[in-house]
């Protein structure tokens, strides 16, 4: 009898998988044991394994597709076994638009993805029907934009390494890609010859979009393999194989505009960006850039492959018509001999209005969607209070005569925490919607200020290390941090975060929870300010700490609870010790 698999979930915290691989097709035989699939999830790719014998009679998405947690995954059972009910029953709406099908049903049966469909098997589906039966996702040569962080849904080429023409051996760097959180390397995982890239230096591309081609020329048709990478952006496809709907939906008012230019500002054009069928050649990005600006991007001269218009070409563009007509007034004399003057011009003693304007990064984007969800969605309370750190100042002395690495006020805050927070777990807890986790482990996220934004890279089991070690893992992780150099695993998995401005003399400030935290630590500066110590006025050290709470998850006599406990420790540093 058949039996369905499900998406595992394979992550604490995993909501979905992406198919990174499939290691058999429908019609193979399965043994138990044997390896069905790659799964991306949130943390890792993971091999799922078959625990039954039969043969594969389903899939419920293409290489690179997503499904969620418990949706039917897969289907194994007898050679010809009518699988239908199981497949209507199990499949989550979602599968309906796949254009998986069992052994049994012949390929024109397969279920047509929708016009717009948006997951990614719909995505290639619609491709592969474009262009013959093509599909990108299947092809050995064809490089995809990975997903190269758990955040991740687009990449910004920051360098290539490689260029068209140049000959590509496993395991060379072909580019540097800008992520949300960091920069990484991107090794080619064939050889052969770098034959097209899809996105030029700067330029943007989603994830499972057309990257790179390296093979053969002699055995590679690539104007087929371009033209369904185009094909699935023309669609309004998904993220899958050439598809970048988010793209192509911003930049289907510029391309509908294109389509309908007249005849003369077809004459403008190079000619060279415009396909046979009258399509223009341009990238996401550059249509995306020209809707924004409300250039007539049929008008914009390509400089990329072919004729295609780049990023650059849009930003360089300067319309035809209004720089004539206003370089035509500037030169035009004035007809009744005297000087032509604006009314609107400004004394020359007044300056001139003038600003920048810069992309926004990768990191920025999510730093301000995340940072937008936990303010307006986690009710934040705040709480404030002064610490004597006259002993901590005196202790530190001491303790870097003796310790192998220079100790910081932020590591004994840290250290500090970490006790603090085993006596507290509620504090050290996350909100989950429908409960709460209390986390029995410490691993607190220490705010990293780097030029693109901040990186909150993770100290693993705190409470466990001594001050020493805190100190040498913060210097390694705040390194790496502002070389770009973190990997997935430095970042995921805090459970409570510490924000310190005090290199910077802030003498108080708040800061906004890092979900799924539920609270986050703002450490100021050390201020040498009058104190009242046995009746007399003498000077102190002072710095203040304020904890802001998810009141979800914490109680403000929890907090208050809590920041007392750290400040006895950090008064008393030598308790910390025991």
């Amino acid at each position: 009898m058949a039996e369905v698999i499900k998406m595992p979930r394979l992550s604490d915290t995993m909501t979905e998988g992406v198919i990174a691989a499939w290691h058999k097709k429908v019609g193979d035989p399965v043994k138990k044991g044997e390896l069905l699939a790659e799964v991306e999830t949130d943390k890792a790719t993971m091999d799922l394994e078959s625990y039954k014998d039969g043969t594969l009679l389903y899939t419920g998405t293409e290489k690179g597709g997503k499904i969620q947690v418990d949706e039917l995954l897969a289907i194994i059972g007898a050679p010809g076994e009518d699988i239908s009910a199981l497949v209507k029953g199990g499949a989550a709406a979602t599968v309906a638009n796949k254009a998986a099908a069992p052994v049994a049903a012949p390929p024109a049966a397969s279920a047509a993805p929708p016009a717009g469909g948006s997951t990614s098997a719909g995505g290639v589906a619609a491709n592969a029907a474009a262009t013959g039966g093509l599909d990108l996702s299947k092809m050995e040569e064809v490089i995809l934009m990975p997903r190269l962080s758990d955040t991740m849904t687009e990449g910004v080429i920051a360098d290539w390494h490689k260029k068209v023409g140049d000959m590509v051996k496993k395991g060379d760097v072909l580019a540097d890609i800008e992520t949300d959180k960091a920069t990484m390397e991107l090794e080619s995982y064939k050889e052969g010859k770098l034959l097209y890239i899809g996105a030029q230096k700067g330029d943007k591309i989603a994830v499972n979009s057309l990257l790179a081609v390296i093979g053969d020329e002699k055995k590679i048709d690539l104007e087929k393999i371009k033209a369904a990478a185009n094909q699935g952006v023309a669609m309004g496809g998904s993220t899958s194989a050439g598809g970048v709907a988010a793209a192509a939906t911003e930049a289907g008012a510029s391309g509908a505009s294109g389509s309908a230019a007249p005849a003369a500002a077809e004459a403008v054009h190079s000619g060279l960006s415009v396909s046979a069928d009258g399509r223009i050649k341009a990238s996401p990005l550059a249509k995306k850039l020209a809707a924004e600006k409300g250039i007539d991007i049929s008008q914009v001269p390509g400089s990329g492959d072919n004729g295609r218009i780049v990023k650059k070409d849009v930003d360089s563009y300067v319309p035809g018509g209004k720089a004539t007509s206003a370089a035509a007034s500037a030169a035009q004399p004035a007809t009744d001999g005297k000087a032509a003057a604006s009314p609107t011009a400004l004394p020359a003693s007044i300056g001139q209005v003038s600003y920048d304007e810069v992309p926004v990064s990768q990191m920025r984007k999510v730093i301000a969607r995340r940072l937008a969800e936990s303010k307006f969605t986690a009710p934040h309370f705040y709480v404030t209070m002064s610490i004597d750190m006259d002993k901590a100042v005196e202790s530190r002395a001491k303790m870097n005569e003796v310790s192998p690495v220079k100790i910081s006020f932020n590591d004994i805050v840290l250290k500090a925490v970490a006790i603090s927070l085993k006596q507290h777990p509620a504090v050290n807890s996350s909100w989950l919607g429908d409960k709460i986790r209390i986390n029995h482990h410490v691993n607190i996220g220490v705010a990293v200020a780097i030029e693109d934004g901040l990186l909150v890279p993770v100290v693993r089991f705190a409470d466990l290390k001594s001050l020493s070690q805190i100190g040498t893992e913060v210097k390694d992780l705040a390194q790496r941090a502002k070389a770009k150099k973190l990997q997935p695993a430095d970042w995921e998995g805090s459970t409570f975060t510490i924000s310190n401005m005090g290199m910077f003399g802030v003498d108080e400030f708040t800061a906004i929870i890092n979900p799924p935290d539920a609270c986050i630590l703002a450490v100021s500066a050390i201020q040498q300010v009058p104190v009242v110590k046995n009746g007399a006025v003498v000077p102190g050290n002072v710095m203040k700490l304020t904890l802001s709470c998810d009141h979800r998850v914490v109680d403000g006599a929890t907090g208050s609870a809590f920041l007392q406990t750290v400040k006895s420790y950090l008064e008393e540093p030598l308790r910390m010790m025991i």
